[in-house]
């Protein structure tokens, strides 16, 4: 098949393919927890399901970006969405044939998270050689609409799946989803650019070689360094936050008030997302001053939510969180696509996901360190044993999780305003220029214009 989309319309045809995609992996996430915690009875497989993703990701990442430099944004996604089919096609007929074990989700996590880490710079990669330098903001506010939009509607549609089709057929609908995104990237023209030279001259032999070119690529570039620091303590608070939420609303809610309280959070990156996908985005050196004061209201909505065992006050905090996150995401990202030639963007943006996402890993591991060993103990797990503590968030059951929150946001602010402090990043754009405005042809030849 031959491609036909070119420009904003190959974006679009790109996108779509990527958000049913994005939609059918979400709802076979939650439906493969809520399976596998049904067949092993185990809070711990269900734990280790949520966090295995990461070390796979983590791994691979720093040859997943070099890779995609080397094939090209639209090989490498082909090579992602194929392998995600071919995983999933494999599970189907587990589940079909009832030979279908729990131990063998780690595999496919594993095998799946691995493929993801080539995938996301991939598609990344592209936006340059797609969308027109002004229409970058707008792009990366659709393909984060995308990730919103599953991240509601998945779960809602598992549910009703697993009655319907039960598991074997939400996993077979997921395999097509992966079928169609490789459609739309048949359909879609992606430049691929030749080998960006290394600094001492030469085009790199190796994929390790590729890989440190990149690292010296960001060390020569300590503006960009700090963006993706500055992305990794946002991903920190989101990994401690995430595990300590829970528990903090049921000790004085319901299940159902837990689930309403992160329905609305996932609509704040719906709302956000949405608004990023209109939105005239800010002059350049207004990228780096509304980066930072993103991160300022998402440290603040951390303390909120702290405050006291109020389920209107969490559920704004929650938005607010969510939505800033994801507003910080979305300036990260498109400084990034305006900023790194096309050409280093693989393997810069997979040295950023990497950076950025082991944060949020630290996270997870210490929320529940601090919380069941040093906070609900000096707090006290029914009644708050000091006036002070009561004083900063309240009286009742739980509020040791409310201290740990309010220690994270007090925490992400001053990570904050450390990294902000970085001359490099305030002067971001005087000493990074965007890169020029190009058209490439389908040779990866470019002409300014």
């Amino acid at each position: 098949m031959q491609p036909s989309a070119s420009g904003f319309r190959a974006f679009v045809v790109l996108w779509t393919g990527q958000f049913v995609s994005l939609v059918a992996s979400a709802v076979t996430s939650f439906a493969l927890g809520v399976y596998c915690y049904l067949q092993s009875d185990s809070v711990t497989t269900l734990a280790v399901l949520y966090a295995l993703p990461f070390v796979p990701f983590l791994i691979v990442s720093p040859v997943a970006g070099p890779l995609v430099d080397r094939w090209g944004a639209r090989r490498a996604m082909l090579v992602s969405n194929g392998g995600c089919m071919l995983v999933a096609l494999l599970m189907t007929v587990l589940l079909w044939t009832d030979t279908f074990a729990v131990w063998q989700v780690y595999f496919i996590v594993l095998v799946t998270a691995s493929l993801r880490a080539l995938d996301l710079p991939a598609f990344e990669a592209a936006l340059p050689l797609l969308v027109p330098q002004e229409q970058l903001g707008r792009a990366t506010g659709l393909r984060m609409l995308a990730t919103g939009v599953s991240a509601v509607v998945g779960p809602l549609l598992a549910g009703a799946l697993l009655l319907a089709v039960e598991i074997e057929g939400i996993v077979a609908l997921d395999c097509a989803s992966f079928l169609l995104a490789i459609v739309t990237l048949a359909l879609v023209r992606i430049p691929r650019l030749p080998l960006q030279e290394t600094a001492t001259g030469g085009v790199p032999a190796s994929v390790l070689q590729d890989a440190r070119e990149g690292f010296r690529y960001l060390r020569a570039r300590p503006g960009l360094l700090s963006l993706a620091v500055l992305l990794g303590v946002m991903s920190f608070g989101v990994g401690f936050g995430e595990l300590v939420l829970p528990p903090l609303v049921l000790a004085f809610g319901a299940p159902g008030d837990l689930g309403l309280v992160m329905s609305v959070g996932a609509l704040g990156m719906v709302v956000v997302s949405g608004v990023i996908s209109v939105w005239t985005w800010p002059r350049p050196k207004q990228r780096v001053g509304g980066l930072v004061a993103s991160l300022f209201v998402f440290a603040a909505s951390i303390v909120l939510a702290s405050l006291r065992p109020s389920l209107p006050l969490l559920t704004v905090a929650v938005f607010l969180f969510m939505g800033s996150a994801t507003l910080i995401v979305g300036i990260v990202q498109t400084v990034w696509q305006v900023k790194v030639e096309p050409r280093m963007l693989g393997r810069t943006v997979a040295l950023r996901n990497a950076i950025a996402l082991t944060p949020q890993l630290v996270g997870n591991l210490l929320a529940g360190v601090v919380c069941e060993y040093v906070a609900v103990p000096l707090v006290g797990a029914e009644r708050v044993r000091s006036d002070l503590v009561a004083l900063l968030v309240g009286e009742g059951a739980g509020r040791g999780y409310a201290l740990a929150l309010t220690a994270l946001g007090v925490v992400t602010a001053l990570g904050v305003a450390l990294v902000v402090r970085s001359p490099r990043l305030r002067r971001l754009d005087e000493e990074l220029p965007d890169v020029p405005v190009r058209e490439w042809d389908d040779a990866g030849a470019a002409t300014s214009r």
